[in-house]
């Protein structure tokens, strides 16, 4: 088996060395990742200047673009075979709710989804990154057992999020839905040194609801979440009462 491995974190992030090294066992492993960090960067391509890519030390690849055009340069031009699979991360956060939407990490998974490539994005909800390492035996449990499925469900792709505990205490695997997820106080408005106004996006209180089967309720529970995420964004509901609107100009 063929595995791509890339990340949003940058090719040095440890959750990307845990997840290569969890993959070896289930076949051969390349490594095609971000020179830098790239997250909440989504499915952004680079389209308005050259992308350039170098072999690293340890032999990955480094391209300096998004996870989504790591993916792209892997499988049209950087690699000598299609790969069978493709994983993203280990992402060092979660990617819960609508986090996935923001994510450059589930992004890449989505990506190899569009080419038609089975994938998985593996996120960490922890935030002691230091301790990834423990949970590579677990991840090649769950990897193996993923990749034996005998029909991989086309234009999907899973979400897989790691609970804050340490890995011997993990109490299983949940198949759940997505979250929803609400900052507040998340937006900072203030003054530079200079008296110059600026604006900055990030921190604040987050919000948590969902059903019974949420992915933010596995991982609080102690248990690995695995969410399958569909391309198609289509509300099939709604889609007999819009025509029923009767739009016209």
């Amino acid at each position: 088996m063929r595995i791509l491995c890339t990340n949003d974190d940058g090719y040095l992030a440890t959750g990307l060395n845990v997840l290569a090294s969890a993959a070896r066992p289930l076949g051969e492993v390349s490594i095609v990742a971000p020179d830098r960090e790239q997250s909440a960067t989504s499915h952004s391509l680079t389209i308005h200047h050259p992308l350039r890519a170098r072999r690293a030390r340890d032999g990955a690849l480094v391209v300096d673009g998004t996870p989504t055009d790591c993916v792209i340069l892997a499988v049209g031009e950087l690699l000598d075979q299609r790969p069978d699979i493709v994983l993203s991360g280990v992402n060092h956060g979660p990617n819960m709710g609508e986090d996935v939407l923001y994510s450059g990490t589930v992004a890449a998974a989505m990506e190899a989804t569009v080419l038609g490539i089975p994938a998985v994005a593996v996120s960490y909800t922890g935030s002691e990154y230091e301790e990834l390492p423990g949970w590579e035996g677990i991840l090649t449990g769950l990897l193996r057992a993923m990749v034996r499925a005998k029909d991989f469900p086309t234009d999907t792709l899973f979400s897989v999020n790691l609970p804050p505990v340490s890995p011997d205490e993990v109490r299983g695997v949940r198949v759940t839905s997505l979250g929803k997820r609400r900052y507040s106080d998340s937006l900072t408005r203030a003054l530079d040194p200079s008296g110059k106004e600026y604006f900055w996006i990030g921190g604040g209180v987050t919000n948590w609801s969902g059903a019974s089967d949420s992915d933010f309720r596995a991982v609080e529970e102690g248990y690995i979440s695995v969410t399958p995420l569909h391309l198609d964004l289509t509300n099939y509901g709604l889609l007999e009462e819009i025509r029923g609107w009767e739009l016209s100009l």
